[in-house]
């Protein structure tokens, strides 16, 4: 059986992509930063070492195998700059760079993006857009650098779950709007594509084409 981190995997869309991988028959660990969110593996990504300490955990975990794949789901909203680019880029840029060290086959990675790095950034954009427009680059880039031992994707959820910090409109739809399945459905895709790598999936009713 094959094995994924998921980070964040406990509440809201994290939970709905571990049900949905345990269902297509991985084996997942997910990844809180609560203690009491009943995560395989408590770890503060936030925390500059936090990364180098959950993939040692994991290693544990797997007896000194890395896992398969990994989903990195984790995100700040709201916050310092500082806490929102070390959890939503450095961490995944960690993560990853971590398991691109593999020795023995391909893994696969899956960055979740947000649909409105897909247009010009804003003169007003924030931290949170800014670091995953960064997360962005850096899934494109890595795809390239660590093709040998890994494939690395992203999927760009548009208005699927909004954070309950954050009251915004959904804005204009081209189709059906999206849900946590489909986005779901997108990773699991990814994860089972070994020839896709460098590619961004918007789930997100066709607002990127607005």
């Amino acid at each position: 059986m094959k094995t994924v981190l998921v980070t964040g995997g406990t509440t809201r869309l994290g939970a709905c992509i571990a049900a949905r991988l345990r269902a297509d028959g991985w084996r997942v660990l997910t990844t809180s930063h609560r203690p009491d969110a009943g995560a395989d593996l408590v770890a503060d990504l936030a925390d500059p070492m936090g990364p180098a300490r959950l993939y040692s955990a994991v290693l544990e975990r797997l007896g000194g195998n890395p896992p398969d794949a990994l989903v990195n789901n984790a995100a700040l909203f709201s916050g310092t700059d500082e806490t929102l680019v070390s959890l939503n880029f450095n961490a995944p840029k960690k993560l990853t760079m971590l398991m691109a060290g593999r020795e023995n086959g391909r893994g696969a990675v899956v960055n979740v993006l947000d649909t409105r790095v897909l247009h010009d950034a804003e003169d007003d954009e924030g931290a949170y857009a800014a670091s995953k427009r960064k997360l962005l680059d850096y899934t494109r880039t890595s795809a390239a650098l660590y093709a040998e031992t890994l494939t690395v994707n992203g999927i760009a959820p548009g208005p699927v779950m909004a954070p309950t910090e954050v009251h915004e409109l959904a804005g204009e739809l081209l189709v059906t709007r999206p849900t946590p399945e489909d986005v779901a459905a997108a990773i699991s895709y990814l994860l089972s594509a070994p020839s896709v790598t460098g590619t961004v999936i918007p789930v997100d009713g066709g607002q990127h084409l607005l």
